[in-house]
């Protein structure tokens, strides 16, 4: 069956609504017409969010926890400190290289300044110069081992296990707290045999996500199992998420939409949808004035298109701002 058949069998669900009066001219209003594209023919299968990487923070330095700052199931943001140790050697350790640093830096423009006015020998410039260098890596690296006692969320994510307990001793590579990345989700679905092969030979599958889970989200990269569960009949396939936060966590669930083929489909843009009450539809353009046509959805589509599976023809004009269109009704109606 043919599109254009299928359209002309939908002319009954139309559903007028408070055309202008004749004398009225529609306000100018940006406005579509539906039309028919060739779209990826989609099949949805449910499926559940798991996090690609789970990691264990552990200590770098010694020193007694003072302050655990997050628990299980709390959401913790990159960079964020979690835990800190005592660190009063390290800040001695840290001033000790400082004051020492100062006063390299200090003796090194002295030296160059004599230098310049030809009072001292290169060799001074060089030595003082070899002074301020050593005392620049030392002041690096105590800095380094008194950020160690600030311990950092490596990843945005979520806390699965706290390790630790505040008076603890921690000591280099004690575990301390493990965590799920935000960052890197991925799609884990059961694929039915009846569809393994179209997938196989297509791989273009799209994640339901956000908070309503009904954004359309391009999956980075598919990985199939290489063959069926014997129990079940069905295929694993996960499905990578590109990086970011995409209104989902571990565990959640949803659906996978898999392209398994082409098929004609009429469109219109997202935007002109209205939904009015139970009553799903948009406000067409006619020669009448504006008429309000209950519609049944499909999927969207590419460029934020929606597919019409009922209520609307090729070629109909729909309004892409349905706010102003009933605005215009309720205003015509009143004269």
């Amino acid at each position: 069956m043919t599109v254009s058949l299928r359209m002309l069998g939908l002319v009954g669900l139309f559903v007028p609504l408070y055309p202008l009066m004749a004398n009225e001219t529609p306000p100018v209003m940006p406005t579509a017409k539906a039309q028919v594209i060739t779209a990826p023919l989609l099949r949805a299968v449910d499926a559940s969010f798991e996090a690609v990487h789970q990691a264990t923070v552990s200590a770098q330095v010694s020193g007694r926890i003072t302050e655990i700052n997050v628990d299980v199931d709390d959401f913790v943001k990159k960079g964020t400190v979690i835990i800190r140790l005592r660190g009063k050697e390290q800040q001695a350790a840290y001033n000790s290289a400082k004051a020492r640093f100062d006063e390299a830096d200090s003796e090194f423009k002295r030296i160059t300044d004599i230098f310049k006015r030809g009072l001292v020998a290169k060799a001074a410039v060089d030595s003082a110069e070899a002074k301020f260098k050593s005392a620049k890596a030392a002041l690096e690296q105590a800095n380094e081992i008194l950020e160690n006692t600030q311990i950092r969320a490596p990843y945005s994510g979520i806390v699965v296990k706290r390790l630790v307990h505040v008076g603890e001793m921690a000591q280099p590579g004690t575990p301390l707290i493990t965590g799920l990345s935000l960052e890197q989700l991925r799609a884990v679905v059961e694929l039915p045999q009846s569809l393994i092969y179209d997938v196989r030979q297509r791989k273009k599958a799209w994640v339901m996500v956000g908070n309503d889970r009904q954004t359309k989200l391009a999956a980075d990269s598919l990985q199939i199992s290489s063959s069926a569960d014997p129990q079940t009949h069905t295929f694993t396939v996960k499905l990578n998420l590109p990086s970011g936060d995409h209104g989902v966590y571990p565990g959640m669930s949803s659906k996978v939409l898999f392209m398994v083929g082409e098929e004609q489909q009429l469109v219109i843009p997202r935007e002109a949808i209205a939904h009015r009450s139970e009553v799903t539809g948009v406000y067409v353009k006619t020669e009448a004035g504006l008429q309000f046509h209950q519609v049944r959805l499909g999927d969207v589509v590419e460029n934020n298109l929606i597919a019409v599976q009922a209520g609307l023809l090729i070629g109909d004009e729909v309004v892409l701002d349905p706010v102003l269109a009933a605005a215009a009704i309720h205003t015509a109606t009143k004269k």
